[in-house]
């Protein structure tokens, strides 16, 4: 197996505090983010070897455990000793609490799904749960997955479900920015296995198709109508967004099919619902199939004018 060096990865020193960390962090998420690099599959494994880095950095525990086998690490390659390193020592066990019911989610799992992680991490950190010691090994459960379907308002704001399993009901929370395929974890969650362990339950989500909107990734596309004489003349539309109605500006000379673009008005991002997308307004402009006789007179005048 090999060793990652996660101060490496991230570009800080090993002395790095945890706001260093996070600087480091944020630009190369933002830099390396998928959304970023559609199909480009270093940018995807530069951004999960970051994530996979400040998972471990940000957690005392698991930075505390990291630097603890980097310093055995080093002192090996140092004494160049025969063989390879023994990792069998630092090794920890799948930890699965009996009968624990916790919603779990990630946004590399979220992304990328089960292979999120590399054999490092899973090997070193897979069982460590913040202020918890590792545990005997046991044999893990089989995980049980479940489809669930949530509407593109519920995925905008969040929201629950009550799952029953094994005669238990649990009230799962799913989070805000959520999109088909999201796959949420509840700990302990199935029905027990032929060792007697409770299975993980995986929620697979799928978002349903909403007739007002189009979700492109974390953007909203919608549109709404204004009169042609509001699109020549200029005034207000209103336009229903997932967070209520607001007032777009239509200035004067508007164009139909003109697309509005309103900042922060779309779909909240997963990994951090603080930071939204934006919501796209195409412009239908309305001609009236009836004039009145004055309103007919002065289109008139307004060609010859032209």
């Amino acid at each position: 197996m090999e060793y990652k060096d996660y101060y490496k990865i991230l570009g800080v020193e090993r002395s790095a505090t945890s706001a260093e960390l996070k600087r480091a962090y944020r630009n190369l998420a933002k830099q390396y983010h998928p959304d970023r690099n559609p199909g480009d599959k270093k940018a995807e494994e530069r951004f999960k070897e970051i994530n996979e880095a400040y998972e471990v950095l940000s957690n005392a525990q698991k930075r505390t455990r990291y630097d603890q086998l980097g310093d055995s690490y080093s002192g090996w390659q140092r004494r160049g000793a025969p063989g390879g390193f023994d990792w069998s020592q630092w090794s920890t066990p799948e930890m699965r609490g009996a009968g624990r019911q916790s919603v779990q989610y990630g946004n590399l799992d979220d992304l990328f799904g089960e292979g999120a992680f590399s054999d490092f991490f899973r090997a070193i950190f897979g069982g460590m749960d913040a202020g918890a010691a590792p545990r005997a090994r046991q044999r893990p459960a089989t995980a049980y997955q479940q489809a669930v379907t949530i509407s593109l308002r519920e995925a905008y704001a969040g929201t629950t479900r009550q799952i029953k399993t094994d005669h238990r009901r649990l009230e799962v929370t799913i989070p805000a920015g959520a999109r088909s395929g999201t796959k949420v974890r509840v700990a302990g969650g199935g029905p027990p296995g032929a060792d007697g362990q409770p299975a993980d339950l995986y929620l697979l989500l799928e978002v349903a198709a909403d007739p007002n909107f189009e979700r492109q990734g974390n953007d909203l596309h919608t549109q709404t109508s204004v009169s042609v004489f509001t699109a020549m003349l200029g005034g207000e539309a209103r336009v229903d967004t997932l967070s209520g109605k607001v007032i777009l500006t239509i200035p004067p000379g508007t164009q139909p099919e003109q697309v509005f673009r309103l900042a922060g008005r779309g779909m909240p991002q997963l990994e951090n619902p603080q930071k939204t997308g934006d919501l796209f307004v195409r412009l239908k402009v309305q001609v009236p199939r009836q004039l009145t006789a004055k309103q007919k007179t002065l289109l008139e005048e307004a060609a010859r004018l032209k």
